[in-house]
Formats: C-alpha cells, structure tokens, sequence
C-alpha cells in the first residue's frame, strides 16, 4: 500500500538526512565554498570516509 511505501521512503530519507547534517556540521555545505573548485569533490569524499569511519568504530568494526 502507499503508506508502507511512504514509510520506506522515509527511512532511506533519514539516513541521507543524517549524512547532509554531517557535512553541514563540517561546513562544506552550510555555507559558501570558498577554496578551489577542483578541491571540491575530493573534500567531499573525503568527509565521506570519515563519516563511515565514525560509524564503523561506533558500531565495532562489524
């Protein structure tokens, strides 16, 4: 039915939420970016890794 699809779709919306808010905490998205546009991506997937890292220990290394 649509209101257990609504609720799937929610939870995947969830968990990018939480990412986005990371990523806004390290301010690469709260705000202008003001260092080279090349640099960018790499940033970005570099707060990626870290963000995995983090739940990675959090959870044990399972």
């Amino acid at each position: 039915s649509q209101k257990l699809e609504n609720r799937s779709l929610a939870r995947r919306r969830i968990v990018i939420e939480h990412v986005n808010r990371c990523l806004k905490i390290f301010r690469i998205l709260s705000g202008r970016y003001r260092n080279r546009r090349t640099r960018f991506g790499l940033r970005c997937n570099l707060l990626a890794a870290i963000y995995n890292l983090e739940g990675r220990l959090a959870s044990g290394f399972s």
